[in-house]
């Protein structure tokens, strides 16, 4: 299995992978498509018959409302005839009509009856219901229910559908009250409508008859059945919320639609299997483009995977030249923007390591150049120390105590500068201003007692980490060029504070005679080109600590040595340094 495995590794690349990957996905997703396709396309077709019926229906659901609006106006004509409405109004002042009077509506009503052949008959009703037309002498409340009436009263002379006449159930019963234009549209009496059930009846589309195996049912408000093409089996049928329906086992698909104007549903029944032919030749048609697709897309997908990977094969070219030690950047970008960003960032980090590499390297020669600088001082640190040594215990028996501690000051501040120096670069604050103390106690054997300096320092400071010799040469700044020609008292201070967060400001300030604005100029330009230095000591000059400052700590561009001065006010040097430490130890 392992020998197998190890053929076929060399096979798997980027490239491959992704292209394994694609053409996977592909197949997935064909396969996908091609089942929702097949399930969609039937649901759609049964959709787009579904709205083909629907506007069959609205269309017949409007020729209905036609009927509606043409009954409507032939009763509002008879409502407002001028012998209806004058033989109304005398009846509503309690004269009932002649006989003669009520006979002649005859040809009256007759003449409108003509004008619709759906409309079987029209009765006229006085106020206090007694019939006026035809004469008889029935009552209203005995043709309809007293809710109708009511009804009527509230439509204010609309039409109100009353439905399928009880007694004659062939015939549908409508009211309307009549208002009496001439006594302000009060109550003139009622007039009640018999339609015949046939006038209803829709057997046909806009554009012709519907075919043998579709259906259409209307019901009426109540839920009855005003008119049917289904002979049986209307039980089965009821305008619910439901998109099929079966008669003698077969599925139907029903289309329903109500009409805003009587309330009325109208029901178009099709069958479904009439509306899911062509789906076998769906299915091969799906196969076919499946096949199809699937082979443009790996044909495609060949240079798509090529184009992708070779920016990554070209970086990692460049990136294996890291092994014969040579750090290049990569020149080449590249159009995908993920590839471009990594390309960037490794040339960034080529930058970052060839400058880390730059700054290592003078650090170390800095370093050496110290080194030499004390072995070219010419002194043997043990034979100093020795002799420094018999000094003291010379003085100490003499009773020299005060020259005995400056010779001590003298060995230690030696020993502090000249050995250790490969051991370790770094001390705490604590060390460098015990050194600084022994430096400014042999000056002071030096300038004497018009010699003061003053450090103020918290306790909690004296446990960071800073350079070996960083403050000391500032002291030795201030007391050779500062004080030294100085007439009086000598001061320098030394302030150790945070200046802002995570910073720490280290300021030496001596009363010298200052400098003006010139040479104080001139000794910051010569400052930042590096050939300042301090007159004898360590041989580390300002720029040297300056310089040291950019080694040791990240991204101090913006600080390092600040020196301020004016004439007759002293001189004052700061930096700023971060309190966790360098950036390179």
């Amino acid at each position: 299995m392992l020998p197998m495995f190890e053929r076929f590794k060399k096979y798997i690349t980027l490239r491959n992978q992704i292209l394994v990957f694609f053409l996977l996905a592909m197949a997935i997703v064909l396969i996908l498509v091609g089942l929702v396709i097949f399930n969609l396309v039937g649901r759609t077709l049964k959709e787009n018959a579904d709205k083909q019926i629907q506007q069959t229906a609205i269309q017949a659901s409007g020729r209905i409302d036609n009927l509606y609006e043409q009954m409507n106006l032939l009763t509002i004509q008879v409502a407002t005839n001028a012998k209806v409405q004058k033989m109304l109004e005398e009846g509503a002042k309690g004269k009932l009509a002649s006989f003669q009077d009520r006979q002649s509506l005859v040809q009256t009503v007759s003449s409108y009856r003509s004008y619709s052949n759906g409309i079987h008959a029209l009765e006229l009703y006085l106020p206090d219901l007694q019939m006026l037309y035809p004469i008889g002498e029935s009552y209203l409340s005995q043709k309809v229910e007293n809710k109708w009436i009511k009804e009527a009263d509230k439509a204010k002379g609309a039409m109100v559908w009353i439905g399928e006449n009880v007694k004659h159930p062939e015939q549908l019963l409508a009211i309307r009250r009549i208002s009496l234009m001439d006594r302000w549209y009060s109550n003139g009496g009622y007039l009640l409508i018999y339609v015949d059930k046939d006038y209803f009846n829709y057997h046909s589309k806009a554009d012709g008859k519907l075919p043998e195996d579709e259906y259409t049912i209307i019901f009426d408000n109540n839920m009855r059945t005003v008119s049917s093409t289904i002979l049986n089996n209307m039980k089965e049928i009821s305008p619910i919320d439901r998109s099929t329906v079966s008669i003698n086992n077969v599925d139907y698909m029903m289309v329903k639609q109500t009409s805003n104007v009587t309330s009325w549903t109208l029901v178009i029944l099709t069958p479904v299997k009439k509306l899911t032919q062509g789906l076998a030749v769906l299915k091969i048609v799906i196969l076919v483009s499946g096949i199809i697709g699937f082979i443009i897309f790996f044909i495609f997908s060949l240079p798509l995977s090529t184009m992708i990977t070779k920016p990554i094969f070209r970086l990692v070219k460049t990136m294996r030249n890291a092994d014969q030690g040579e750090l290049i950047p990569s020149t080449k970008s590249s159009p995908i923007i993920e590839i471009d960003e990594l390309n960037r960032t490794y040339n960034k980090l080529v930058e970052d390591t060839n400058h880390l590499i730059q700054v290592v390297y003078e650090k170390e020669l800095l370093r050496s150049h110290t080194e030499l600088r004390a072995l070219q001082a010419q002194i043997n640190p043990h034979f100093l120390f020795n002799t420094l040594n018999a000094l003291y215990w010379s003085l100490d028996e003499k009773g020299e105590d005060r020259m005995a501690s400056q010779v001590i000051a003298m060995s230690n501040l030696f020993r502090y500068t000249i050995t250790q120096s490969n051991k370790d670069e770094w001390v705490t604050m604590k060390e460098e201003i015990e050194h600084i103390e022994r430096y400014m106690l042999i000056m002071q054997m030096r300038l004497g007692e018009e010699l003061s300096w003053e450090i103020t320092m918290l306790d909690e400071y004296k446990n960071i980490s800073i350079p070996k010799l960083m403050i000391q040469p500032l002291i030795e700044n201030a007391v050779v060029h500062g004080i030294g020609n100085k007439v009086g008292g000598r001061k320098i201070s030394i302030t150790i504070k945070q200046s802002k967060q995570d910073y720490l400001l280290i300021r030496v300030q001596d009363n010298g005679p200052g400098m003006d604005e010139i040479t104080l100029e001139k000794l910051n330009k010569s400052m930042k080109s590096g050939h300042v230095q301090s007159l004898k000591g360590t041989g580390i000059g300002i720029a040297n600590v300056n310089r040291r400052i950019q080694l040791y700590y990240k991204d101090m561009n913006n600080k390092g040595l600040r020196i301020e001065s004016s004439v007759g006010a002293g001189t004052t040097v700061s930096l700023e340094i971060p309190i966790n430490g360098g950036g390179l130890r």
